[in-house]
């Protein structure tokens, strides 16, 4: 209330001096003597005043509420923009965490997938090692093996390429004299003397260094003289050794031949990480190849079929093949890289170096039991120019195209399980005796009571097929032995056929005789053979002379048999 009293008072009195005719007051005062008007007038002047100076401190403190009032009001927009500004950090700062987890999963997502993407490819590109070798088809030559010699242009360092700028005598000769120059000449002549100073002495730096330019110059190109000129005489020597091996193959020389052969195959194209060693005997007499192929592990196919990212424990998990999916993917690869290798062989120029391949396939690895190393064989086979040539590559299916050819292959790859490899893996036997046969010589000659079941059984396989039997079904054997059920096509004496085979060391016991009548009836079969590697007794004999359907077969026969129809020479027993 009391910034508005002198507000009001001063009003009062100016409103009343405004109306001093028309105010009873001053009516009064004016009608007064001088010394009351005067008295009036003073306290006039005095209430004028003070309202005045009252007015100024009001309006003072007025203002200084007001700016108070302002510097509130721009405190508090301070500290509200303050807070808005640390919200906005604080969502920008959410933001950005965001943004990287979601870069993150973006990132491993991708990852996954590519992972994912890798191991499909690389095992679909395992799954067609045959036929990629076929799209890039090209007959191996010796003109593939020689280079040329393409000459490379010297180019000068770019220190020496160019000269360096020579001296200009118009650019250290100081301009003649003129004018008052004329008469005081002294002075041009000692700055001619200068400029000649300093030309000579950068004309001598200049020839000095052009001519140590010239010379690394020179000796630049003598170096590439020097080069080019090694590069000419490896390539011609690389050419002569060439043509030399070229002769020497063309000959017939049986290394020659195997350097050519190991060389091209080593070189033919195969998906990275598999082996490419191979080694090679050559018999020139039958015009055969004999290769010993390093086969991959089973680990070079992929273990995993897909990848996943787990946000929850931001994590990259994998789903893993089936152990099926990828062994039967492991021999498809085995059969593929032993294929493979034989149509390399039989693709090479000249094509009457070979008329047949033999090929051993080993995996380098370690005895579970003892840890020392092993190289087991897990495919052998053989097959002509002429069998080979018959297969349509593209179509066929590995693993049975390896048992077109009678092979001998690994029932269990995955496991490393070893076959009895048709020819020695000891090469340097056929290489110093060129004539030696693959099954000949007492040490490597199969024995046939140390062969593996599968073995045996696969050798009497071969043997019933080379005889005539068709549509081979084995069976489940409850002794040590084989059964099987073939096809005899012979038109009189023809039909089902059940074959036993025992490798046994002593007589066979008469209730095997009986118990192949008992399977013959079972399976309504017109012929039945015994065959074992030792003997039978009278009473087997008695009996199958008396049944009239049977045969036996003794182990003198069937070596006799194996001699005839697959050219095998073989031991019943180990050597005492």
């Amino acid at each position: 209330m009391e910034d508005k009293v002198p507000l009001t008072l001063l009003a009062s009195i100016l409103r009343a001096r405004k109306n001093t005719e028309r105010s009873p007051v001053w009516r009064i005062v004016n009608r007064a003597p001088p010394g009351i008007r005067s008295l009036v007038e003073s306290v006039f002047q005095w209430g004028c005043a003070v309202a005045r100076k009252r007015g100024f401190f009001a309006e003072l403190q007025h203002q200084q509420m007001v700016q108070e009032r302002e510097r509130q009001r721009q405190l508090k927009q301070a500290m509200r923009e303050a807070e808005q500004a640390a919200r906005a950090r604080d969502r920008a700062l959410a933001k950005e965490a965001r943004d990287r987890r979601e870069l993150h999963v973006r990132q491993q997502q991708d990852e996954a997938a590519a992972l994912t993407v890798a191991a499909q490819r690389r095992f679909d590109e395992l799954g067609q090692v045959l036929v990629d070798s076929l799209r890039r088809r090209g007959v191996f030559s010796f003109s593939q093996m020689r280079k040329s010699f393409k000459p490379r242009p010297f180019e000068a360092p770019p220190a020496l390429a160019a000269p360096a700028r020579q001296p200009q005598w118009d650019r250290y000769a100081p301009p003649p004299p003129s004018g008052v120059g004329r008469v005081f000449k002294g002075a041009y002549r000692h700055a001619l003397q200068q400029a000649k100073v300093r030309f000579e002495h950068d004309m001598q730096t200049y020839q000095r260094n052009e001519h140590e330019r010239l010379a690394g110059l020179s000796a630049a190109e003598a170096r590439h003289r020097h080069i080019e000129d090694s590069r000419r005489q490896e390539v011609n020597q690389h050419n002569a050794q060439v043509e030399d091996l070229e002769k020497r193959v063309s000959a017939g020389v049986a290394e020659a031949v195997e350097d050519y052969f190991e060389l091209l195959i080593e070189h033919s194209p195969l998906p990275g990480d598999l082996p490419v060693d191979v080694e090679v005997a050559y018999q020139s007499d039958s015009k055969k190849l004999l290769i010993i192929r390093e086969l991959p592990g089973i680990d070079v196919i992929p273990q995993h079929r897909e990848y996943s990212y787990v946000k929850s424990r931001d994590e990259i998990v994998s789903k893993p093949r089936s152990a099926r999916e990828v062994k039967q993917a492991y021999a498809n690869l085995v059969a593929q890289i032993v294929l493979k290798t034989m149509r390399d062989v039989f693709e090479v120029r000249p094509s009457d170096l070979v008329d047949e391949v033999a090929v051993n396939a080993h995996v380098s690895t370690r005895n579970r039991a003892t840890g020392k190393p092993e190289r087991p064989c897990l495919v052998s086979v053989s097959a002509t120019r002429k069998q080979f040539e018959e297969l349509v590559l593209t179509e066929l299916d590995p693993g049975e195209c390896l048992k077109y050819f009678n092979a001998l292959v690994s029932p269990h790859p995955w496991d490393l399980e070893a076959v009895r490899p048709i020819f020695d893996p000891d090469l340097s036997k056929y290489r110093l005796v060129e004539a030696l046969d693959v099954a000949a010589g007492l040490d490597s000659r199969p024995v046939l009571l140390e062969m593996k079941p599968f073995e045996f059984e696969v050798l009497v396989k071969q043997l019933f097929e080379a005889m005539g039997m068709k549509s081979w079904v084995t069976q489940a054997s409850r002794d040590d032995g084989l059964d099987a059920l073939a096809v005899n096509e012979d038109p009189i004496m023809g039909g089902v056929c059940v074959i036993q085979a025992k490798r046994y060391k002593g007589t066979v016991e008469p209730d095997a005789v009986r118990a192949l009548a008992g399977v013959m009836d079972d399976k309504r079969a017109s012929r039945g053979v015994l065959v074992t590697t030792s003997r039978f007794g009278k009473a087997s004999h008695d009996f199958v002379a008396r049944h009239g359907r049977m045969q036996l077969i003794e182990g003198a026969h069937l070596k006799h048999l194996l001699a005839e129809y697959l050219h095998l020479d073989v031991l019943l027993g180990p050597l005492s």
